[in-house]
Parts: C-alpha cells; sequence; structure tokens
C-alpha cells in the first residue's frame, strides 16, 4: 500500500508543478461560471422552482460544476489518455511487468490528480462565485464533511468510467472515438450543463439512474441539503454500487486484455 500512497502523492505534486496552466483554469472555470450562473437566474426567474430547486440553489449548483469540473473529470481529461497512448505503443509491456497492479497504480495516482484540482481549481472558482452571488452553502461541517464523501465516491465512479474507456484501446487500438462518445455523455448526463433534476420523465429516471449522475448531480445535492437521513445513505450507496461494478468490469477487462495484448506500431 505504501507504493500506491507514493504514487497518489506523485500524481498531486505532478499536477500542482504546472501553476500557469492552473491559473489559467482557475480563470476559466470563473468566466464560465458567471455565464452559467447569469444563464440559470434568467432561467429560474421564468421557471421558479424548476427542479426542485431556487433560484439560489439554481445558483449554487452551477459553482459546484465549476469546483468539480477537473476534480471529478467531468470532461474527460487525465490519465486516460496517457494509457491508450501507452497501449498503443506498446509500453504497457513494461507496466505489466511492474510489481504494482495497473488499475490500482492508475486509480492511485489519479486520486492524487483528483485531490489537486479539487484545491488547486475547486476552491478559488467557488470563492469567487461565493463573493458575487448569494449562494446556498451550508453552515455546518457535517454537511461539508457529506460533500467531500460524495466527491470521493464520484471521482471512483469517474476513475472506473475512464479506466474502461482506455482499456478500449487494447481491442480497437485507437480509443479517440470511445473517448470522445464517453466524453459527451459524461458532459450530458452528470448534469453539468442542466440539473439531471430539470430532465423530464423517462428521460430525467434514465439519466439519474445512470453512473455519471453520481459524479455532480449527487455531491451537489449533498452539498445543498437536499438528501439527508435515508436519502443521504441511499445517494452514497448508489455511488459505492457503481464505483463496485466498474471498477469490477474493468478488473474482468484489465484480465482478458493481458491475455491478449495487442501492440500497434511495435
Amino acid at each position: 500500500m505504501r507504493l500506491y500512497g507514493v504514487v497518489l502523492a506523485g500524481g498531486f505534486r505532478r499536477f500542482a508543478a504546472y501553476r500557469v496552466a492552473t491559473a489559467a483554469g482557475v480563470f476559466t472555470n470563473t468566466v464560465f461560471g458567471f455565464i452559467m450562473a447569469y444563464t440559470y437566474i434568467a432561467l429560474w426567474d421564468e421557471r421558479p422552482r424548476l427542479g426542485g430547486y431556487d433560484v439560489s440553489q439554481a445558483v449554487t449548483y452551477v459553482w459546484v460544476g465549476q469546483a468539480l469540473l477537473m476534480a471529478c473529470a467531468l470532461m474527460g481529461g487525465g490519465f486516460e489518455d496517457e494509457l491508450m497512448d501507452r497501449i498503443r505503443t506498446g509500453d504497457i509491456a513494461v507496466d505489466l511487468y511492474r510489481p504494482a497492479d495497473l488499475q490500482l497504480f492508475w486509480l492511485a495516482g489519479d486520486l492524487g490528480r483528483a485531490a489537486f484540482h479539487l484545491i488547486g481549481r475547486g476552491v478559488l472558482p467557488m470563492a469567487f462565485g461565493a463573493f458575487a452571488f448569494d449562494l446556498a452553502l451550508p453552515g455546518s461541517a457535517l454537511t461539508w464533511l457529506a460533500f467531500l464523501l460524495a466527491v470521493a465516491l464520484g471521482v471512483l465512479v469517474s476513475f472506473a468510467l475512464r479506466f474502461i474507456v482506455a482499456l478500449s484501446a487494447f481491442w480497437l487500438l485507437d480509443g479517440a472515438g470511445v473517448s470522445q462518445v464517453s466524453w459527451l455523455l459524461g458532459l450530458f448526463f452528470s448534469g453539468l450543463m442542466l440539473p439531471l433534476n430539470v430532465f423530464p420523465g423517462a428521460l430525467g429516471e434514465v439519466a439519474r439512474a445512470l453512473p455519471w449522475s453520481a459524479l455532480l448531480q449527487i455531491p451537489a445535492d449533498v452539498l445543498l441539503g437536499t438528501r439527508s437521513g435515508a436519502e443521504l445513505a441511499g445517494a452514497y450507496a448508489f455511488q459505492a454500487g457503481w464505483a463496485v461494478v466498474l471498477l469490477g468490469a474493468g478488473r474482468m477487462l484489465q484480465r482478458a486484455a493481458t491475455r491478449r495484448v495487442v501492440v500497434q506500431g511495435g
């Protein structure tokens, strides 16, 4: 376990080294946060209590999305491109010879990445949003802790999804198409564009049942205090259940891939 702790810390330091990129990311998240916040305000002025949120909660949802955009990789981005490239070039053979489990190795590095982005690109946009708007932020430390647990589970689900996408390169050789499809699904079904509570009828039911809802919708609802007691426990069980299922699927794909390694170009 010490090895994976070192990899996690290394993942944090790796992204912390890109200070200019982090500053640019904070600026971008903040600008998009303002654009989406004013869009939500206009929409909620026409449709009060849309999705069960008031205007303040809706605007808070926007800034939670900006805070978790990189931490939960809502638009992709992270280890998967690097892992797919290593599969294409055949460098994955070196990874398989390491005295470390492939899935746990990349998970540890991604947890370090997520931890940095939550702090480096999550806190400041949320602070700017709280300064400029009347956000419905909780005053209870327990609610913040519950939110962080939901975020951690969301990161696990996000990793599991992207790990499966990356492993597709073993069979497709170029997983760019699968990666783009996954990116579009995550953009829509995580609730980044609109809360999933707004989706009507069967579409809303399906969207909330898919694993992407664990990345943003559930953490946001926990922070907004719309889930408590049994509903909160159910939300955690939903996230943990998808994490177990997807990590297990990734484990099976990893075993199948290591039995039939396909190398392109060497």
